[in-house]
Protein backbone atom coordinates (compact mmCIF):
# COMPACT_ATOMS: atom_id res chain seq x y z
CA UNK A 1 0.00 0.00 0.00
CA UNK A 2 0.90 3.46 -0.83
CA UNK A 3 -0.40 6.82 -0.21
CA UNK A 4 0.22 9.93 -1.54
CA UNK A 5 -1.44 13.33 -0.38
CA UNK A 6 -1.05 16.85 -2.26
CA UNK A 7 -2.08 20.45 -1.57
CA UNK A 8 -2.87 23.17 -4.07
CA UNK A 9 -4.47 26.77 -3.72
CA UNK A 10 -6.35 27.65 -6.97
CA UNK A 11 -7.44 31.14 -8.06
CA UNK A 12 -11.30 30.37 -8.47
CA UNK A 13 -14.31 28.97 -6.05
CA UNK A 14 -14.41 25.96 -4.87
CA UNK A 15 -18.21 25.46 -7.50
CA UNK A 16 -16.04 25.95 -10.71
CA UNK A 17 -13.01 23.88 -9.11
CA UNK A 18 -15.71 20.64 -8.26
CA UNK A 19 -16.92 21.73 -11.91
CA UNK A 20 -14.10 21.25 -13.67
CA UNK A 21 -12.98 18.12 -11.40
CA UNK A 22 -15.77 16.12 -11.45
CA UNK A 23 -16.81 16.51 -14.78
CA UNK A 24 -16.71 13.29 -17.35
CA UNK A 25 -17.70 15.85 -20.43
CA UNK A 26 -14.95 17.70 -20.46
CA UNK A 27 -11.42 16.56 -19.62
CA UNK A 28 -9.48 17.80 -22.30
CA UNK A 29 -7.61 20.12 -20.02
CA UNK A 30 -5.74 16.54 -18.93
CA UNK A 31 -2.68 15.88 -20.51
CA UNK A 32 -3.07 12.12 -19.24
CA UNK A 33 -5.94 10.81 -20.43
CA UNK A 34 -7.37 10.31 -24.07
CA UNK A 35 -10.92 9.65 -23.09
CA UNK A 36 -13.39 8.60 -20.43
CA UNK A 37 -16.25 6.77 -21.17
CA UNK A 38 -19.17 6.70 -18.48
CA UNK A 39 -20.75 3.91 -17.52
CA UNK A 40 -23.41 4.61 -15.37
CA UNK A 41 -23.83 7.87 -12.40
CA UNK A 42 -21.16 6.12 -10.33
CA UNK A 43 -19.00 4.56 -12.66
CA UNK A 44 -16.88 5.19 -15.29
CA UNK A 45 -13.53 4.35 -17.22
CA UNK A 46 -10.55 6.46 -17.87
CA UNK A 47 -7.66 6.07 -20.66
CA UNK A 48 -4.44 6.69 -20.63
CA UNK A 49 -3.23 8.15 -23.84
CA UNK A 50 -1.68 4.70 -24.17
CA UNK A 51 -5.16 3.59 -24.12
CA UNK A 52 -5.18 2.15 -20.64
CA UNK A 53 -8.45 1.83 -18.71
CA UNK A 54 -8.57 2.06 -15.29
CA UNK A 55 -12.61 2.42 -13.57
CA UNK A 56 -13.66 3.99 -11.07
CA UNK A 57 -16.64 4.19 -8.46
CA UNK A 58 -17.81 7.18 -7.01
CA UNK A 59 -18.20 6.55 -3.04
CA UNK A 60 -18.84 9.84 -2.11
CA UNK A 61 -19.99 13.17 -3.04
CA UNK A 62 -20.86 16.46 -1.55
CA UNK A 63 -20.60 18.74 -4.20
CA UNK A 64 -18.23 21.66 -3.85
CA UNK A 65 -16.56 19.99 -0.80
CA UNK A 66 -15.75 16.14 -1.34
CA UNK A 67 -15.47 13.38 -3.80
CA UNK A 68 -14.31 10.16 -3.15
CA UNK A 69 -13.81 7.03 -5.40
CA UNK A 70 -12.28 3.63 -5.71
CA UNK A 71 -10.19 2.83 -8.95
CA UNK A 72 -8.93 -0.56 -10.01
CA UNK A 73 -6.90 -1.61 -13.04
CA UNK A 74 -4.64 -4.33 -14.19
CA UNK A 75 -2.19 -2.95 -12.09
CA UNK A 76 -3.33 -1.68 -8.78
CA UNK A 77 -6.58 -0.79 -6.82
CA UNK A 78 -7.43 1.71 -4.40
CA UNK A 79 -9.11 4.87 -2.75
CA UNK A 80 -9.06 8.63 -3.60
CA UNK A 81 -9.93 11.44 -1.85
CA UNK A 82 -10.37 15.17 -2.88
CA UNK A 83 -11.15 17.60 -0.44
CA UNK A 84 -12.38 21.25 -1.68
CA UNK A 85 -12.42 24.24 0.62
CA UNK A 86 -13.33 27.68 -0.27
CA UNK A 87 -11.06 30.25 1.50
CA UNK A 88 -11.36 34.55 0.51
CA UNK A 89 -12.17 33.69 -3.52
CA UNK A 90 -9.47 30.84 -3.52
CA UNK A 91 -9.60 27.06 -3.58
CA UNK A 92 -7.59 24.78 -1.26
CA UNK A 93 -7.69 21.34 -2.41
CA UNK A 94 -6.23 18.10 -0.42
CA UNK A 95 -6.46 15.04 -2.82
CA UNK A 96 -5.26 11.62 -1.02
CA UNK A 97 -4.66 8.52 -2.82
CA UNK A 98 -4.23 5.17 -1.07
CA UNK A 99 -3.66 2.11 -4.12
CA UNK A 100 -2.05 -1.00 -3.77
CA UNK A 101 -0.12 -2.81 -6.44
CA UNK A 102 -1.63 -6.47 -7.96
CA UNK A 103 1.93 -7.02 -9.19
CA UNK A 104 4.96 -7.53 -6.75
CA UNK A 105 7.52 -6.03 -9.26
CA UNK A 106 5.52 -2.62 -9.21
CA UNK A 107 5.37 -2.76 -5.32
CA UNK A 108 8.62 -0.21 -5.02
CA UNK A 109 7.37 2.33 -7.37
CA UNK A 110 4.02 2.73 -6.48
CA UNK A 111 4.75 6.06 -4.17
CA UNK A 112 6.58 7.56 -6.99
CA UNK A 113 4.91 7.03 -9.71
CA UNK A 114 1.52 8.34 -7.44
CA UNK A 115 3.62 11.61 -6.65
CA UNK A 116 4.18 12.03 -10.19
CA UNK A 117 0.18 11.69 -11.53
CA UNK A 118 -0.55 13.79 -8.53
CA UNK A 119 1.95 16.69 -10.06
CA UNK A 120 0.93 16.54 -13.30
CA UNK A 121 -2.64 16.55 -12.50
CA UNK A 122 -2.30 19.77 -10.33
CA UNK A 123 -0.13 21.70 -13.23
CA UNK A 124 -3.07 20.78 -15.42
CA UNK A 125 -5.21 21.73 -13.46
CA UNK A 126 -3.99 25.44 -12.69
CA UNK A 127 -2.96 25.53 -16.58
CA UNK A 128 -6.73 25.37 -17.30
CA UNK A 129 -7.83 27.41 -14.47
CA UNK A 130 -5.42 30.35 -15.94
Amino acid sequence: MAVSKIKAVLSASAKDVWGIVTSLENYQWRSDISRIEILNDRQFIEYTKAGFPTTFTVTVSEPYKRWEFNMENSNMRGHWIGIFEEKDGQTEIDFIEDVTAKKLLMKPFVKAFLKKQQNQYIADLKEFIR
